[in-house]
């Protein structure tokens, strides 16, 4: 019985908190012709979140992240598989980016979003939601984002593009 708690209780942990990232520094990228096309037409933060928008949907994965091109594939994704698709389209067009994982006080849910430097200023994106910002702190935009999620901040981590952890911040 106590094995059954436990592992209950890990994978309610691990549902509610996600896996994490997929690397990008290991992502080769596939041969398909249709999606370099559709890369390539994606050529700046606003066009990759307006095509999130309108071509994938939410749908959580507890277990894993999959790749950009899976994520193409499939057209469903949660808040980490649109973050790591919309900093792999931009890093690939030379944008400067990262990601955030915030965590919030009271619960064990926590969020991903990609962070797009353009014209030396910062927009992120919050699932397929592109919000350009003037702002030149990762803290203001966590700060931003968790008033828009109405959600307090416990803490946050920021990676570049290789998973290499940039700031850590409360």
């Amino acid at each position: 019985m106590k094995k059954t708690i436990l592992i209950i209780s890990i994978l309610s942990i691990i549902f509610l908190t996600g896996c994490g990232f997929f690397n990008l520094s290991n992502f080769i990228l596939p041969d398909n012709i249709k999606f370099l096309i559709r890369i390539e037409t994606l050529n700046t933060p606003e066009k990759i979140c307006n095509y999130m928008k309108e071509n994938f949907t939410y749908k959580a994965h507890p277990v894993y992240s999959p790749d950009p091109y899976t994520l193409w594939k499939t057209k469903k994704g949660d808040c980490n598989d649109m973050s790591t698709f919309g900093v792999f389209v931009a890093n690939y067009h030379g944008y400067e980016t990262y990601q955030i994982h915030i965590y919030y006080k009271e619960t064990l849910v926590s969020h991903y979003i990609a962070i797009y430097v353009e014209d030396d200023e910062m927009a992120f994106s919050d699932n397929w939601l592109y919000i350009p910002m003037q702002k030149d702190s990762f803290v203001e935009i966590v700060d931003y984002d968790c008033w828009l999620q109405e959600r307090e901040l416990k803490n946050y981590i920021v990676y570049d593009y290789n998973l290499d952890v940039i700031e850590e911040g409360k």
